[in-house]
């Protein structure tokens, strides 16, 4: 079998949501010391009820929403930075579809301030949501780890792109079911075999860009605790709102 390629940096201009030079803020072009200005930040990913479980977004401050309460997910709790809407929904495509690897801080900035906020930080590792070999080579770079990469650095922890493989390919998820998307993911995600003392007992973080259904995060996290991972949380910069909400 044939090993999987390695996610590509994003170029070094763009590897640090840190404060530094000044530049743009990608959403509305005023000038700032960060990837994001703290305007558009406080705008765009203020705090709202949303269940623990699953960031759906909710009318009321409970910790759960009656899905999860009724069948909850094999993750302890999920944290978004806002709704995939706008401004989201523009710069995750960009960045995801058109190769705009320079939004990787702005999105991680803003994960990376949910998280903290939420108090998150209780977790020993971070890793992102593993990216096929075909996927990869479709896009050339792996969302997933530019966002987790740069959100680990930012709050001080240890981050791992080899330790859950996508060994297969699978068909895009956008417009299947629940049920269609786990269907789709079964059998698709393993432990590098080599990486398994190395997730026991930990406490771990998954990152996504966008969580829909949530059937990817729930097979990822299924599998990390089946090779004795403490727990799984996981981190999204944005959740996909309920349709019918």
């Amino acid at each position: 079998m044939s090993s999987t390629p390695r996610p590509r940096s994003a170029p070094a201009a763009a590897s640090s949501g840190r404060p530094g030079w000044p530049r743009q803020c990608p959403l509305c072009r005023g000038w700032t010391t960060q990837a994001l200005c703290a305007d558009c930040l406080q705008r765009f990913s203020a705090p709202v009820p949303r269940c623990g479980s699953c960031a759906r977004r909710l009318g009321l401050a409970v910790a759960r929403c009656a899905d999860c309460l009724r069948e909850p997910p094999p993750f302890e709790r999920c944290l978004c930075a806002g709704d995939y809407g706008f401004p989201w929904d523009r710069l995750i495509t960009a960045f995801k579809f058109h190769a705009q690897v320079e939004l990787a801080p702005a999105l991680a900035l803003a994960l990376q301030t949910a998280v903290e906020r939420a108090d998150g930080l209780r977790v020993d590792l971070v890793l992102p949501v593993p990216l096929s070999a075909a996927r990869l080579a479709e896009r050339g770079h792996h969302q997933a780890w530019e966002i987790a990469r740069r959100v680990a650095r930012g709050c001080g922890l240890a981050a791992r792109a080899d330790a859950l493989l996508r060994l297969r390919d699978t068909a895009h998820q956008v417009g299947l079911s629940r049920r269609e998307r786990a269907a789709n993911l079964r059998d698709a995600m393993w432990i590098e075999p080599s990486r398994v003392a190395t997730l026991h007992g930990r406490r771990i973080a998954l990152v996504d860009d966008v969580l829909t259904t949530g059937a990817t995060v729930a097979a990822a996290a299924e599998v990390l605790r089946q090779a004795g991972a403490a727990s799984v949380d996981v981190w999204v910069v944005a959740r996909t709102p309920d349709p019918h909400d």
